[in-house]
């Protein structure tokens, strides 16, 4: 546990690190409080242009709802990914239309703008939550700030919710609840009612629609992978956790998912356009990615292992009990102190000095007063603001590391485009020849020093390099007249080489058409007479004539 103490110029303020009271950790979390609706506006503003029935709110954080939707994608991706890969990953006939591709481009661009201007709604909610500079407790109504999201503006004006009571309460008796015991929706200056509520729903029912980014990645015959489908349908139930529970770390989602959607889809709208990107700038979108996924979830944690005290104006009811513990601590030291020194002295017979105790050599000073803080107020109030932590602290160490590991496989190793892994036969020669030219060498070292000429050597050397060049290309060439599979046109081919040799065995070429109505000629004639051949005359060296 660590205490910060912080000195206002009224209030002095703490602010402790520490672990989270086990009552929050309670699993399955408290249904209640019931989920606050977005405030009801009289005309609407780009930020919120509409309202949206508090019952329709209600109905669509049921947790079936993103159950339902998160478990059909899952399977539904599945399913298709089986049948992508049993028709070999070959694009959809409709995914090659140019009404597919209209709708590619006007998906990313719908997401694009709806993302930034989720992006600038949250900006506006934080800026009008913000306490100013000048407040005198300026690091403690930050904190109260981020971790009180309802209720009127102020450090310590928060509407906060008693699981004790089962009610929400405000400490600051300036300001009411509303009739129906809830926070009031006209309240301003908290992030909830400043635009979150309204903001965080629409995100939260954005996760559905983002599943349209699958469906164009199986409509062009391509796998879903993993991160994709774990990304889709975990930010469906991590919204809609952040928001049912009216956590207040879902703003982190909220803003800073917006921002690097903005952008993303940016991106993808110009590749979908087949505007060239530099990888530069999809590396810098992927790093920013692992970024949020990090320092949000750090954030989102660091919720629960945060309070702060409240201003000592809310402590009216703690006050006159630590004054009059104050009080009786004064007068027993007043009282206790003398009458020892007095008690000592005397024993020791120092009568005169016994006499002089208590007695002051100059005017008192002033007491100084001790400093006193307010109550301290843990961050989160209920278990299900700090289910919805968990939830998205677990949901997103998974994913950052998927991020990762898509991050170090598509840029550190990558590969470039053009090069080709040798295959077994070209690493074979490859090494043939290398051994060769070490034999080569070895073998000219040898013929130099017995002083004998390397030409022919090398020679041999060379001829044995050309020979196993011209034996791996041979081997490379498919044995079509040894393979098993065998086609008509195969057949022919072989049988027609068949004839053609035996024709160029019996004459040494190929025979010529006879001409039309010419006398057939068979193989006697071709042969012709048989020729006698004198003994004499082929034996010049009378060789016969000798033996006989």
């Amino acid at each position: 546990m660590v205490d910060i103490t912080v000195d206002g110029q009224s209030n002095p303020a703490v602010i402790r690190f520490g672990l989270p009271p086990a009552s929050l950790l309670q699993f399955p979390p408290s249904e209640l409080p019931t989920t606050l609706p977005a405030p009801l506006t009289s005309e609407p503003t780009w930020y919120q242009p509409f309202n949206i029935p508090p019952e329709l709110y209600n109905q669509l954080l049921d947790v079936r709802v993103p159950i339902t939707i998160a478990s059909v994608y899952a399977v539904t991706v599945v399913l298709l990914n089986r049948v992508n890969k049993s028709r070999g990953y070959k694009p959809w006939g409709f995914s090659q239309t140019k009404l597919f591709k209209l709708f590619v481009i006007l998906h990313n661009v719908f997401l694009a703008i709806y993302s930034a201007w989720t992006f600038a709604g949250m900006i506006r909610a934080f800026r009008n939550s913000w306490p100013s500079q000048n407040d005198p407790n300026y690091v403690a109504a930050v904190a109260d700030t981020l971790c009180k999201i309802n209720g009127p503006r102020g450090y310590g004006n928060a509407a906060v919710y008693d699981p004790s009571v089962e009610r929400w309460t405000i400490r600051n008796p300036e300001y009411k609840l509303s009739e129906t015991g809830v926070p009031d929706f006209t309240d301003v200056g908290r992030l909830w009612n400043e635009g979150l509520a309204f903001l965080g729903w629409i995100f939260y029912l954005s996760k559905f629609y983002e599943v349209l980014d699958t469906v164009i990645i199986l409509a062009k015959g391509k796998k879903s992978s993993t991160l994709q489908t774990y990304h889709h349908a975990g930010a469906m139930m991590c919204m809609w956790a952040g928001i049912r529970y009216v956590a207040p770390p879902i703003w982190i989602f909220t803003l800073v998912n917006s921002g690097i959607h903005a952008l993303m889809y940016t991106y993808y709208t110009i590749t979908a356009l087949r505007i060239r990107v530099p990888t530069v700038i999809k590396r810098s979108l992927t790093t920013m990615q692992i970024t949020q996924f990090v320092i949000g979830s750090a954030m989102a944690a660091s919720y629960l292992f945060i309070s702060y005290t409240l201003p000592r104006s809310q402590a009216v009811a703690e006050a006159p009990l630590a004054t009059a513990q104050v009080v009786a601590a004064e007068v027993a030291e007043e009282g206790l102190v003398p009458w020892i020194k007095k008690l000592a002295f005397r024993a020791a017979g120092a009568e005169g000095l016994a006499e002089n105790v208590g007695v002051p050599d100059s005017p008192a000073a002033p007491a100084v007063q001790p400093h006193h803080v307010g109550p301290m107020v843990t961050c989160m109030d209920t278990t299900g603001q700090a289910f919805a932590i968990w939830l998205n602290v677990v949901y997103l160490l998974p994913l950052t590391y998927l991020f990762a590991r898509f991050f170090v496989r598509s840029y550190l190793y990558r590969k470039e485009p053009g090069a080709r892994q040798p295959t077994n036969i070209q690493a074979a020669e490859k090494a043939g020849l290398d051994a060769l030219k070490g034999l080569s060498r070895e073998i000219r070292k040898a013929v130099e020093v017995n002083g004998e000429t390397s030409e022919s050597t090398e020679d041999e050397a060379l001829n044995r390099v050309q020979a196993l060049r011209s034996h791996n290309k041979s081997q490379q060439k498919p044995a079509v007249e040894n393979s098993p599979i065998r086609t008509r046109a195969t057949t022919a081919k072989q049988k027609a080489r068949a004839v053609s040799s035996d024709a160029d065995s019996d004459q040494g070429f190929s025979t010529v058409p006879s001409k039309k109505g010419a006398k057939k000629t068979t193989k006697e004639d071709l042969q012709g007479p048989p020729v006698v051949v004198d003994a004499k005359d082929s034996n010049p060296f009378e060789v016969l004539d000798r033996s006989a």
